[in-house]
């Protein structure tokens, strides 16, 4: 790849830019930040790619979407001391799986409770809500024994599930308290909120606390 600094597009308060924010920060890796509060970045990155998700990497003359595809890119083209993805392949795809998980099954019902608040009442999918929140405390009732006896979602070794357990836990607390009942789930939630990578996408994305349509709690 050329010897140029890649380009993240991305919006500090928006979950999956956070996971591919932590991978970034993990490694210090040198980056373009192109904040989508900016016209011109918005612009550039709704030339780059008409689904209009985020975040969108631009690495010399490839453009990678999708956060978790951004991270395996990096983890290829810009390698650091931090392997978020084992080089053993039972390990990772122990990893690969797990980062499914918080996607699929935290961040997707965390996401439909929230944009459902943004309809106009009349569209509002009180059944679909529901069960959202359903499959959150699912996901959460399965990762509670999962997590006992581990540091980290994988194990001992902070990986590319963790880059996507952060942010997606963060914003489901938000959304569906995790109940007290749940405490491996709350204290690893703790863990991430401690590490220096995920505490500074965290505290970039304050200025941006009021956009959350369900009101964000005076709390981390």
């Amino acid at each position: 790849m050329p010897a140029t600094r890649p380009r993240l597009y991305a919006h500090p308060f928006s979950s999956y830019s956070q996971k591919a924010l932590i991978a970034l920060y993990e490694n210090q890796i040198p980056f373009d930040y192109r904040n989508l509060e900016d016209a011109l970045a918005s612009a550039e990155w709704s030339a780059l790619w008409p689904m209009r998700r985020f975040p969108v990497l631009v690495d010399g003359a490839r453009t990678v979407f999708e956060a978790t595809s951004i991270i395996e890119h990096l983890d290829v083209h810009h390698p650091g001391p931090v392997k978020l993805i084992p080089e053993d392949r039972d390990a990772a795809l122990e990893v690969r799986m797990l980062d499914r998980f918080f996607d699929n099954y935290v961040s997707t019902p965390q996401q439909k409770v929230v944009l459902d608040r943004l309809r106009p009442e009349a569209d509002r999918d009180a059944r679909g809500v529901e069960d959202a929140r359903a499959m959150l405390e699912t996901a959460y009732d399965w990762l509670e024994p999962h997590m006992a006896g581990r540091e980290w979602a994988a194990g001992s070794a902070f990986s590319l599930a963790d880059c996507a357990a952060a942010p997606f836990l963060f914003y489901a607390d938000w959304t569906h308290p995790i109940d007290e009942r749940y405490a491996h789930v709350r204290a690893y939630r703790e863990r991430l909120l401690a590490r220096p990578s995920f505490k500074r996408a965290v505290d970039e994305a304050r200025p941006y606390r009021p956009y959350f349509p369900l009101g964000a709690p005076d709390r981390d």
